[in-house]
């Protein structure tokens, strides 16, 4: 069996994670979007994919392919959803476990931990994390200028962009309706954006 390419692995992973939230696979259409590529383009690693033995597809009908079992099934593991952030206005963060996500172990650095959390809020669109996207976290409590992280201040949590400057911390939404917000230093850093995971009803 063919070892499948990066993108092959992300396309796995998102069949794998979609089947895993609706029951039934995606549509090649589905692929396509959440990849932002066209139809052709999530056709030809579909058909990558059954070429490689790594997929297959009952009767050719939509919503029947399935990824093919085998031992890379003991590199799926199940990732804890622990609540919800805001990609808006701060929210009370609730640690409450809330589910769980599978995800692939090449999607994750080795002796590293990640949680994941599920958005809330427009506030990060134009950087691609929409409302009702879960985000998984890689957890850290530094990060450097310009990445995505999740903030802690005053137990509300947040997920913005991070900017050190001279004086005082800037979280910078990426949608220009909601304006940054200023923090002293008071706040604790939980973790940077790993991966986007979305489901389309």
């Amino acid at each position: 069996m063919k070892e499948a390419t990066e993108r092959q692995k992300e396309v796995m992973d998102f069949i794998a994670a979609y089947v895993h939230s609706h029951s039934y696979s995606p549509t090649i259409r589905e692929v396509a979007d959440y990849f932002s590529i066209s139809v052709k383009g999530a056709h030809d690693h579909l058909t990558a994919l059954r070429k490689k033995g790594l997929l297959k597809q009952g009767d050719k009908k939509p919503r029947t392919m399935g990824l093919v079992k085998n031992r890379d099934e003991e590199d799926i593991i199940d990732l804890p959803i622990l609540g919800t952030v805001a990609a808006g206005r701060p929210i009370m963060c609730d640690e409450n476990m809330d589910g769980s996500i599978k995800i692939h172990q090449s999607m994750l650095k080795k002796g590293r931990q990640y949680f994941a959390l599920r958005v809330k809020g427009d506030s990060m669109e134009q950087a691609g994390i929409m409302n009702g996207d879960t985000a998984v976290i890689e957890q850290q409590n530094t990060v450097r200028n310009s990445e995505i992280a999740v903030v802690m201040m005053d137990e509300a949590v947040t997920l913005k962009t991070f900017y050190r400057e001279s004086n005082r911390i800037r979280l910078q939404p990426e949608n220009p309706k909601y304006n940054p917000i200023y923090c002293s230093g008071d706040i604790r850093i939980l973790g940077k954006l790993a991966h986007i995971i979305r489901s389309y009803q």
